[in-house]
């Protein structure tokens, strides 16, 4: 049986990663896995993301919207998207 975080984590991608009503893409049991994990990293990822934040400010990350955060990635991701890995160096 899943942790209860493991469930709770779950909850959040379902909810608000990939939309309640959508189902994983892919056709495998590998390649259902491989998706499944690519969400929870972005999940994780995310929530280290608020995690800095918070202590930047000084807040409580728990006081932080799962889902604001979500929508701040979303619209700030184009803009990191567009750096090719070789010009990482200049970028500062």
């Amino acid at each position: 049986m899943p942790t209860r975080s493991v469930r709770r984590a779950s909850g959040f991608v379902q909810t608000h990663l990939r939309g309640s009503k959508i189902v994983l893409r892919s056709k495998t049991p590998d390649l259902v896995r491989q998706e499944f994990y690519g969400l929870m990293m972005t999940h994780f990822a995310i929530r280290g993301l608020m995690h800095e934040a918070a202590l930047q400010d000084r807040e409580d990350p728990d006081r932080l919207s799962f889902l604001h955060a979500v929508r701040v990635v979303r619209r700030k991701l184009p803009q990191f998207v567009a750096i090719p890995p070789s010009g990482e160096k200049s970028v500062s």
